[in-house]
């Protein structure tokens, strides 16, 4: 029998004068991560050492070109520069055009290098979304980015946490935009892509719940008819294409069935519905995965904290779950 694949994990370290440098090193200070996957930071070698100082870590820094350059070995971090910046400018804890232009630099480089087959999976630090936005990012955030510059036909956005696994049918938007955008056909989409993304996991018939939008799922059209208008024919029509899927379940018990084991991915209708189910549950692992891309993505699920950055007061479970979480997935699909 053939050695399992490890694969090559490119983390970006997020907007440099955020927490997200200091989650970075954490990282790759933990020996798990090295069992779990071959892992190298993408970012500024000055932040980055401005953040191992913080950290108390006097590992090795290798500074390389490509990823076939690392040496993926627990005690030294193999680093790579998209380019050269005035890193002596940035200032922890406040939004910065530098700063901005650096975030976007090594999320850009991560594309190019999964792109090119050259990393299996990318998880990323929290970038500032207004940062990017004073360099001409017109994207919302991360997943925007990576679904526009891999011109992937969509970014199917999944919180990881303990055995809950939750979809959106939408994310960034208005609550009474979002209560109308999940009609019938927006969520047949999801749960089609859902069913994908998991067969292609090696995940044999999963069970995808579909969540209600009203109380108690309308109660057969007191309290809305969101239901029986959207949902319930979105699923019955995903079920005579011969996916599992079931539903709508009342929101104030589907994320508990779920945390049971009742399902195999929950399909929330909008963003708060699910991720306050998932951050109350475990906030610290909570995580995202996003499907849809040439190469597996996965991130925190936190900002930048302004507020404690270079304080070395941030957790940084996030980030460590954000990179051994998306390993898994790649093996579940590769090996």
């Amino acid at each position: 029998m053939s050695e399992p694949k490890i694969p090559v994990v490119a983390i970006t370290i997020g907007d440099p004068a955020g927490v997200g440098p200091e989650i970075s090193v954490a990282t790759v200070q933990e020996k798990e991560v090295y069992d779990e996957c071959k892992p190298f930071l993408i970012g500024s070698i000055p932040i980055i050492e401005r953040a191992m100082k913080i950290r108390n870590c006097d590992f090795n820094i290798n500074k390389i070109t490509k990823p076939s350059e690392a040496k993926y070995e627990f005690g030294t971090i193999d680093v790579l520069e998209p380019a050269n910046y005035d890193c002596d400018s940035i200032e922890w804890g406040k939004v910065q055009k530098l700063a901005g232009q650096m975030s976007y630099d090594y999320v850009i480089k991560s594309i190019e290098l999964g792109m090119n087959n050259e990393v299996d999976v990318v998880s990323t630090a929290p970038i500032h979304k207004e940062a990017i936005k004073l360099v001409g990012c017109k994207h919302a955030g991360h997943t925007e980015i990576f679904q526009h510059e891999t011109k992937s036909d969509y970014g199917l956005t999944m919180f990881h946490v303990r055995n809950l696994r939750v979809f959106f049918v939408s994310r960034h938007m208005a609550l009474k935009d979002a209560c109308d955008y999940a009609n019938k056909e927006r969520v047949l989409d999801c749960v089609q892509q859902i069913h994908n993304e998991f067969t292609a996991l090696n995940i044999d018939k999963p069970k995808i719940a579909v969540a209600a939008l009203n109380p108690h799922g309308s109660d057969n059209g007191l309290f809305g008819h969101e239901e029986e208008i959207s949902l319930i024919p979105a699923v019955k029509a995903a079920q005579k294409l011969g996916i599992n899927a079931v539903g709508p379940i009342p929101a104030d018990s589907v994320f508990h069935l779920g945390l049971k084991g009742n399902y195999d991915a929950i399909l929330s209708l909008y963003h708060d519905q699910g991720h306050i189910a998932c951050k109350t549950l475990d906030f610290e692992r909570s995580i995202t995965i996003t499907f849809g891309l040439p190469f597996m993505r996965s991130s925190v699920d936190h900002g930048t904290a302004f507020d404690i950055a270079g304080t070395g007061k941030v957790g940084t479970i996030s980030m460590f779950e954000s990179t051994i979480r998306a390993a898994q997935y790649w093996k579940m699909k590769n090996n």
